[in-house]
């Protein structure tokens, strides 16, 4: 017995998924309603030919025969994984060939035990007698039955397997997904922190109270970050508290430098946004635009739905963009894009420009999806 015909048959026995009308109770009767349909086709031919037939025999013999085959097919499915090896044709024949003839002798056996009286016109044949001129008579019909039966099984079990490769494939995919996710993750949380401790720093000769309170709110961060955990998608209302916090702290550094807008529509509250995503695009104004300036500095965050998605834009003012650069580069921007474009593939947006010499805008869109929407935990179709 190779392993994967061992593997095959213990999935099988340990729940493997079938089709409903391969459950018994529903498949011999099913089986047998075909048969009974025969009786009635040859009972319509005999009244047409002039023939008078007991029709209780008729019906019975044929509800029977096909009865008994029912079984003896559902047999087979329920051992199917013992009797086919998907790399080892010859292995199948040698299995199945012996059975296409063994049950044909089964069926007419326990038939012609059933029905003393058939055929008719020879009652006094003795069981073997009777046994024998049946199987010449229907060999080749229930050969025909046999491997009708079979290789609807084979069609089965081919689906089955192509469902559950499907399947397993779109498990792989989403769990490479979150994979990447939180990697990602793991990478922005350092960036975030490193950034935000040498601000502390920075502060610490000039200002220590408000160096105090900026590590304060940075605990504050942590906080709702480790509260988080590792969810990948949360309300929108809870990354904008974090923004809250994170622009409080830039507040003790740029104090007086920066004036500051956030406008959010209401509807959006409980929109579904990426964990994290718009720290990154504030900190990048902070960085490259607002530090470089004295005074008047301008940072506007806006956030409304359009044509059914979220479009969320942050503004800064500063010296505009370096020669050459397109969407950005750096650890924030760049994991921005790549959690984007793992969360909502094509059906996503992002982009970096210039608005004048002093003022750059970063731009990104994603689908509109409230939190009661998402029961899996497909990171790429907006699950935890």
């Amino acid at each position: 017995m190779s392993p994967e015909f061992t593997t095959n048959a213990s999935a099988f026995g340990q729940g493997r998924r079938q089709p409903l009308f391969m459950h018994p109770a529903i498949w011999i009767p099913a089986v047998t309603v075909v048969g009974e349909l025969f009786a009635l086709q040859s009972w319509v031919n005999f009244r047409h030919w002039g023939y008078h037939v007991n029709t209780a025999i008729l019906f019975g013999a044929w509800g029977a025969q096909f009865f008994v085959w029912g079984v003896l097919c559902w047999l087979m499915w329920h051992f199917w994984p013992r009797l086919v090896s998907r790399r080892n044709l010859v292995r199948t024949l040698i299995r199945v060939i012996p059975l296409a003839l063994i049950f044909p002798v089964i069926e007419e056996m326990v038939w012609v035990l059933l029905f003393p009286r058939i055929p008719l016109d020879l009652p006094q044949m003795s069981y073997w007698k009777r046994f024998r001129f049946q199987l010449q008579a229907e060999f080749i019909d229930s050969l025909i039955i046999f491997w009708c039966a079979f290789f609807l099984f084979l069609g089965i079990d081919y689906y089955q397997r192509f469902r559950e490769k499907e399947k397993a494939t779109a498990q792989l995919e989403a769990q490479l997904a979150n994979a990447k996710l939180a990697v990602l993750r793991m990478q922005l949380n350092p960036h975030f922190l490193f950034n935000a401790m040498n601000s502390i720093s920075s502060l610490m000769r000039s200002d220590v109270d408000a160096a105090d309170i900026m590590l304060e709110q940075l605990s504050s961060l942590l906080r709702i970050s480790l509260e988080r955990g590792n969810m990948q998608l949360i309300p929108l209302r809870d990354e904008m508290d974090f923004i809250e916090v994170y622009l409080a702290m830039q507040d003790q550094r740029y104090a007086g430098r920066v004036r500051r807008e956030v406008a959010i529509d209401a509807e959006l509250h409980d929109a579904l946004v990426p964990a994290m995503f718009l720290q990154p695009l504030v900190e990048n104004a902070y960085a490259h635009g607002l530090s470089k300036i004295e005074k008047d500095g301008e940072l506007l965050i806006n956030a409304h739905r359009e044509n059914g998605m979220v479009a969320v834009s942050v503004i800064n003012s500063g010296l505009g963009l370096k020669p050459g650069i397109k969407n950005g580069h750096g650890v924030g921007l760049a994991n921005v894009r790549s959690r984007l474009r793992l969360h909502y593939g094509e059906n996503c947006s992002f982009d970096l420009s210039e608005i004048d010499r002093t003022h750059v805008r970063v731009t990104i869109a994603f689908p509109f999806q409230l939190a009661r929407e998402v029961e899996n935990g497909f990171a790429r179709y907006g699950g935890e």
